[in-house]
């Protein structure tokens, strides 16, 4: 598999990201491997809470949260999703598929040996955490689901985000950092921005980023409805802690939160909670109060 890796220097003194990197190889399905990026701050032996970004984001989106939580005596993994961040970018948008990223994410937590996750899961991190609970549910404590859903095809998935799908294959010049600022519900400084678009030199590598709206299941033959539908039946059963925390100004997935709350029974009786004030990248927005409210809900 072809692929590109974004240059480190396109890295450097990033505010608020001095974080050390990390790395793992997982296999490109082509006889290959790609390197994948993640962060490792806090105790190695402490309780581990997982991260997963979305699109078209990267691990940045949760630096205001990292500090917060491994002070809380917590260590954070947080990957960049292949396409994303630092991980490498294949360069062919085929190549991206719904399966490909689940896997990928799979190979990095099996690499690691985690157990006993917390999940914290955002947009595209829901669609690949959430079927992960769904496939290894004993890997996981419990759940932190923020503006994020795991579709299956069945249901309509809202003019908002189908006019962001048209959008994101329209658009000659895929503006990553300008799309973020776009899903905040607060600006953003010009330095931050720069950040959320250091992945990417140029259009060649966003293909990962430009591919992920179409990966989406949005009718019943989608090829990766059977496989999240399958992974529905697990979170139906699923009884361990599942908290909503999501935002009050995101029209992506406002009517996701209690469609959550409703089928999985481990949100029974759970402190469910709306942030304030946050757009639809609320870690961006309120990033210190979702990470309070991580905290809260792991220590019960």
């Amino acid at each position: 598999m072809e692929f590109l890796r974004t240059p480190d220097e396109r890295f450097a003194n990033l505010p608020d990201y001095s974080f050390a990197p990390h790395y793992v190889q997982v296999d490109d399905t082509e006889g290959g491997s790609l390197r994948m990026h993640y962060l490792d701050e806090g105790p190695a032996d402490a309780p581990v809470v997982l991260m997963l970004h979305g699109e078209p984001s990267w691990s940045y989106l949760y630096r205001k949260m990292i500090p917060i939580v491994t002070a809380a005596g917590y260590r954070v993994i947080t990957p960049d999703l292949i396409g994303f961040g630092k991980s490498d970018k294949p360069t062919v948008r085929t190549d991206y598929t719904y399966q490909r990223h689940v896997d990928w994410v799979r190979s990095l937590l099996q690499q690691l040996g985690l157990k006993d996750m917390t999940l914290v899961c955002q947009d595209w991190g829901g669609l690949i955490g959430l079927r992960l609970v769904g496939e290894h549910p004993e890997w996981f404590a419990r759940v932190v689901a923020a503006n994020t859903m795991l579709p299956t095809g069945d249901h309509h998935p809202g003019e908002a985000f189908l006019k962001w799908q048209a959008f994101s294959q329209k658009t000659p010049v895929f503006g990553v950092g300008f799309i973020v600022m776009g899903g905040c519900a607060t600006p953003m400084a010009p330095e931050v921005i720069a950040a959320y678009d250091a992945p990417f030199p140029d259009e060649s590598y966003k293909e990962g980023a430009r591919q992920f709206p179409l990966l989406v299941p949005v009718s019943p033959d989608d090829p990766a409805a059977p496989a999240n539908r399958k992974a529905w039946e697990t979170l139906m059963q699923f009884h361990k802690p599942f908290l909503c925390a999501f935002s009050d100004k995101d029209a992506i997935t406002a009517k996701a939160a209690p469609v959550l709350q409703k089928l999985i029974p481990g949100a029974v009786g759970q402190p469910h909670t709306t942030i304030v004030n946050g757009g639809h990248f609320l870690q961006e927005d309120q990033g210190e109060k979702l990470a309070e409210v991580v905290v809260n809900f792991m220590r019960g």
